[in-house]
């Protein structure tokens, strides 16, 4: 059956300029250029399957909601204009009643509890006006207190299944908590969902701390810590929340850490006899590399995924800007020739873009260029934001921006690669520094 799309989801790449006209099959969101209209969907709650499992039910059928509207792709339409009602997984959809609503899409699922505190969660996506399911449904195993993370995994799957994109949902941001006034700062590492849920803080505030970053698989956090006066890396495993110092010479500072690809070496600035570059460290040996010897300060190094390059900021043509240059040394090719001055790049997860803040004519901005220094695009703008992270699937960067003033405050806010979408991510008190995990 052919149909015609009537919306166009946003335009995660630069330079895209195709539409997307029909499709035969399935409904599917093609990611391309421009926004039409979200599409619209329903989500009833998810059926109780055992005596107790109503209000699970309820409350996962919201996460998933709230995961899905976030991303401005879809439309959740209100239960109340529901003309029929889920009462068994089983039982076949009666698709006109959806269709009357104008749901382009359907979600159902149920929940089961069993006394031990354990709970089983499944679900199917159909496409209502073709009145057939999208793939076969799934189900996932947990605890009652990770009914926040089946949630996830299953808008993560919805959205794979109606956008062909993998998800992001399934996912933690490392970041720094603060509190206090602006000139007595109190800083720690925290840890939550990527939604602001589940908030656990890893270090207290008794040293500042800066900049942590996730090791590939997760379990792992490499951050600044001035313990003992001077900025000195640590890794801290997430599981037990034991940290411990990186080696490195006596008489040195040693910052921005970031993790290779394989997780097995990290690269990082060394300052040392009055010049900054960068270095790389095999953990397995201890062993140590300079990657950099250009006069000025060589920062913010990140790996392309492939492990291959690294992209990083310097002075050394006489303002900050970006270069990129082979993961073991050598040759560094400036990227960024924009008027202003750029820092913190980060390479996507998908290889075809790099995020970086950007200051120029007073304000700051989140920009992302491809890796050829090409296609520069500014997605944001305000007193001061800073330090982007890219979600899992290359599709959202977080960033902190501050406000202005003697009083002001740093928070977290998410944005698309567009350029549209802008949002706060909710913390219980001041953010900075965000770091986004893989998927879990």
């Amino acid at each position: 059956m052919m149909r015609v799309l009537t919306m166009l989801a946003l335009c995660w790449g630069l330079g895209m300029a195709a539409p997307v006209l029909a499709q035969d099959g399935p409904l599917r969101i093609e990611i391309t250029e421009g926004v039409v209209e979200p599409l619209p969907y329903a989500v009833p709650s998810f059926v109780a399957e055992t005596a107790g499992a109503e209000e699970w039910g309820q409350r996962i059928a919201q996460v998933v909601a709230d995961d899905l509207n976030g991303t401005g792709l879809f439309r959740q339409i209100s239960p109340q204009a529901f003309i029929s009602q889920v009462t068994s997984f089983s039982a076949p959809v009666p698709f006109p009643d959806w269709r009357a609503i104008n749901a382009q899409a359907l979600i159902t699922g149920a929940v089961s509890a069993s006394g031990s505190g354990d709970l089983v969660v499944k679900f199917r996506v159909y496409d209502v006006f073709a009145g057939q399911e999208l793939g076969s449904g799934l189900q996932f195993s947990g605890t009652e207190d990770g009914w926040r993370r089946m949630a996830h995994k299953v808008a993560d799957a919805v959205y794979t299944r109606l956008t062909g994109e993998s998800g992001y949902f399934d996912s933690r941001v490392v970041f720094v908590s603060e509190t206090g006034p602006k000139d007595d700062r109190r800083k720690r590492l925290a840890i939550m969902d990527y939604d602001g849920a589940n908030v656990q803080y890893l270090t207290d505030s008794s040293a500042l701390v800066l900049a942590p970053r996730f090791s590939p698989t997760g379990d792992r956090v490499l951050y600044t810590s001035y313990e003992s006066g001077f900025p000195r890396i640590k890794v801290l495993d997430v599981g037990n929340v034991q940290s411990r110092a990186l080696e490195q010479g006596d008489g040195t500072m040693s910052f921005a850490p970031r993790f290779a690809p394989n997780g097995q070496s990290v690269v990082y600035s060394l300052t040392t006899g009055g010049n900054t570059d960068l270095y790389a460290l095999d953990l397995a040996s201890g062993g140590a590399s300079r990657l950099t010897s250009a006069p000025g300060i060589e920062t913010a190094p990140s790996y392309s995924p492939d492990g291959s390059q690294l992209v990083f900021e310097s002075d050394r043509s006489g303002s900050q800007q970006l270069y990129i240059m082979p993961a073991g040394g050598g040759e560094a090719q400036r990227i960024s020739f924009g008027e202003g001055r750029y820092g913190t790049p980060v390479w996507s997860p998908r290889g075809d873009l790099i995020a970086f803040t950007k200051q120029s004519k007073g304000r700051f901005h989140i920009g992302v260029m491809r890796t050829d220094g090409s296609e520069e695009r500014l997605l944001t703008a305000s007193f001061l934001d800073e330090g982007p992270t890219w979600a899992p699937n290359g599709r959202v960067i977080m960033f902190a921006r501050e406000t202005q003033g003697a009083q002001g405050t740093s928070s977290l806010y998410s944005v698309d690669v567009s350029g549209r979408n802008l949002k706060r991510v909710r913390t219980p008190d001041g953010a900075s520094d965000p770091s986004w995990s893989p998927l879990q």
